[in-house]
């Protein structure tokens, strides 16, 4: 299994003490998801789909992503693919 980039519209929010944390994404089909909390966040590199930037280490639907965000500001999830 292969996974890409699927780039998201990311609610987030910065703290006062300027950590910016994800809340919700729409998915591709306009669905949008919750993200219930943040386990970690650390510059790291999408092994899967390719890319480096900050990942951060959610649950979102009681399942354990990795969202990132980019060094260009733009926020992705990885999605397997059958390929």
């Amino acid at each position: 299994m292969k996974s890409v980039k699927v780039y998201v519209d990311m609610t987030a929010v910065f703290s006062k003490e300027g950590v910016l944390t994800p809340k919700s994404f729409l998915w591709k089909d306009g669905r949008e998801f919750e993200i219930q909390h943040v386990r970690d966040i650390r510059r790291a590199a999408s092994l899967k789909a390719g890319g480096v930037g900050t990942r951060y280490t959610c649950i979102i639907d009681g399942k354990q992503s990795y969202i990132f965000y980019e060094d260009n500001n733009l926020w992705f999830v990885e999605e397997r693919t059958e390929a």
